[in-house]
């Protein structure tokens, strides 16, 4: 029986070459975006390339009470979830008092609230079977205060530690939790934040594609948080020596339009 894999935000992006890999390695694959065109060319590419099903589940996670919907919706299809991937997510940039309050509203509810409730929704039936991987995409961001993006760093710290202490928790179980911590990507994510013109994805920017690899592979290996990249790696370790205020600055100057 083939063990089927949930990937949300999976129309673009980390999303679908996550899915591209599940799909590879044999896996049925549930994908949910906002986009059902996206997702259904994604899913004819992957079901012809890899001989899998996968499911088409159209939701816009921004909306209250999405992961009730979605696991209805599987529950009706009879779908049980071996793999959980939780990448849906969104920035924005500008000073806070500027931003529209309702958008950062909705980043909450997309990259923390749908996330947590998801992950709840789902993790019963991985603990009574004993069998289970969640896949949680954080952040660098979330080790640092964020100006000028500081809803988006802020969700992404509480993902970070969410995924660290539920991976604790689940010890000993037979499910596991991983949080996977991307520096800049190569994605829409930065056209949608509006921070592509910002020094923070001016040099350095990593693939989708490789950092979707470590992500699986940390997953699949059941470790608790993996930091992609090498560089990523070096400033994250650095970040732990510079006092708080030097770290608030270089966040701000990051994520400055110039």
């Amino acid at each position: 029986m083939s063990m089927t894999a949930l990937v949300t935000g999976a129309s673009a992006g980390l999303g679908a070459e996550l899915t591209r890999l599940f799909a590879a390695d044999g896996h049925d694959v549930v994908v949910v975006a906002r986009r059902q065109d996206k997702l259904k060319a994604l899913a004819r590419q992957m079901e012809a390339k890899h001989q899998v099903a996968v499911h088409v589940i159209a939701e816009d996670l921004a909306r209250p009470g999405a992961a009730k919907r979605i696991t209805d919706e599987l529950a009706k299809r009879g779908i049980e979830i071996e793999y959980l991937v939780n990448n849906a997510g969104f920035g924005s940039t500008g000073a806070f008092a500027e931003r529209e309050l309702g958008r950062e509203i909705e980043m909450v509810q997309v990259n923390v609230v749908a996330l947590v409730e998801l992950t709840h929704l789902l993790l019963a039936s991985m603990v009574a079977r004993k069998s289970g991987r969640i896949l949680n995409i954080g952040s660098t961001a979330g080790f640092v205060p964020g100006p000028f993006m500081a809803v988006y760093y802020a969700s992404k710290a509480f993902v970070n530690s969410f995924t660290e202490a539920l991976s604790v928790e689940l010890a000993g179980s037979g499910v596991t939790a991983t949080v996977c911590c991307p520096g800049a990507t190569a994605t829409e994510f930065a056209q949608v934040a509006h921070n592509d013109k910002t020094p923070l994805f001016e040099k350095g920017v990593m693939g989708s594609g490789e950092v979707a690899e470590e992500a699986y592979r940390a997953m699949m290996r059941g470790e608790p948080m993996v930091v992609t990249g090498f560089m990523n790696k070096l400033r994250m370790a650095s970040l732990r020596l510079a006092p708080r205020g030097m770290a608030r600055r270089i966040a701000a100057n990051l994520n400055k339009a110039g």
